[in-house]
């Protein structure tokens, strides 16, 4: 079980700009999937601030590239 951490902006990012810093990362870890892991990669994506609350994301609202 892992959990990855990442910074995807910062507080003077445009909204947009958030959403394809976690498209690359989504896209990056997809593709650093080993081909012998089994069932779900990736089970949840949470995105907060730094000591804010979590808000979960729909991860098929991310296409994959």
């Amino acid at each position: 079980n892992g959990i990855i951490h990442g910074g995807v902006g910062k507080v003077g990012f445009e909204p947009v700009q958030i959403k394809e810093n976690i498209e690359a990362l989504i896209n990056d870890l997809r593709k650093a999937k080993p081909a012998s892991a089994k069932g779900t990669y990736l089970k949840k994506i949470v995105l907060s601030t730094t000591m804010g609350a979590g808000i979960p994301i729909d991860q098929s609202s991310f296409e994959e590239k």
